[in-house]
């Protein structure tokens, strides 16, 4: 018998804030090098993760600026002296107003975010020696933006496309059908075989959803 090689990237997932958000600990398994994605909350948690998983955070990617993506972010940033990558900077006003955001659901003491990089379609981000691509698929919020990496079929779908679902769009600055023709332009043509994670709930792959998920039918 040989050992099966281990794989290049892992993931964790680590469900915080009362909304049982996916943040995900994601990393190289070569240089054990670590993006912490979407920590919406639960900070001192997510530090006691990385200790326990073994790995050297080295950024926070954020998908959106909600707060159950976005709001332990620069707590997590100063803890660790960790840059903050992402979103698209038309999420700089959901960033801006989290303290305001995280009182109406009386979460207290949530920080504003001044990303580090904002990032923008077509832009790369590296983890190690693994290269994602970003996509920017606005209608959940105006700056949303997906990390895709090509030779793995792996995304990380934020809250644009979910198993059996999409992203709410009832917010004053959403839009449905920009969100449907994001995911149908940007997300679809990156192949079935892609397979997702998305900021709720299981994971799924881009070929069942084509084909099963009732908003992308038709």
């Amino acid at each position: 018998m040989t050992d099966q090689p281990e794989a290049p990237l892992q993931i964790a997932v680590v469900p915080v804030t009362p909304f049982q958000q996916n943040c995900s600990i994601i990393w190289d398994t070569k240089t054990k090098q670590a993006a912490i994605v979407d920590p919406g909350g639960d900070a001192p948690r997510l530090q006691e993760a990385l200790k326990e998983l073994g790995v050297t955070p080295v950024a926070i990617w954020l998908t959106h600026g909600h707060l159950d993506h976005a709001g332990g972010a620069t707590e997590l940033a100063e803890a660790l002296s960790l840059p903050i990558i992402g979103p698209h900077e038309a999420d700089q006003f959901l960033l801006d107003a989290l303290p305001e955001q995280g009182l109406r659901f009386d979460i207290h003491g949530m920080k504003a975010v001044k990303p580090t990089r904002w990032l923008q379609e077509g832009d790369e981000v590296s983890l190690g020696g693994l290269t994602f691509s970003v996509q920017h698929v606005p209608g959940h919020t105006p700056g949303h933006i997906t990390f895709f990496q090509k030779d793995l079929r792996f995304l990380l779908a934020g809250d644009t496309v979910f198993a059996g679902s999409v992203g709410r769009t009832d917010f004053p600055y959403g839009s449905h059908e920009t969100l449907i023709s994001g995911i149908r332009e940007k997300l679809l043509p990156l192949g079935d075989d892609v397979q997702f994670l998305p900021g709720h709930g299981p994971a799924s792959t881009l070929g069942e959803e084509r084909r099963n998920n009732p908003f992308l039918q038709g």
